[in-house]
């Protein structure tokens, strides 16, 4: 797993809530904000509780299963 890269907290919080979004892609946040897929987890990680963190990963799983496009 790759590692929360050291960005500011403005920033962090920025991507978190892009994150939590249903409506915006890891591409988005790659883009906006150079970060990748696996470093995004890596930041929803260290900033989430254990349960929220899980919750997040599963919805994340079930809508790229049901849409062709998605996270």
């Amino acid at each position: 797993m790759a590692k929360a890269p050291d960005l500011p907290e403005d920033i962090v919080s920025e991507i978190i809530e892009m994150a939590l979004s249903d409506h915006v892609p890891f591409e988005t946040i790659r883009k906006l904000h150079g970060v990748s897929p696996d470093e995004v987890k890596a930041i929803m990680r260290s900033n989430l509780k254990t349960g929220s963190y899980r919750a997040w990963r599963k919805r994340v799983r079930d809508f790229r299963d049901r849409r062709a496009v998605y996270k």
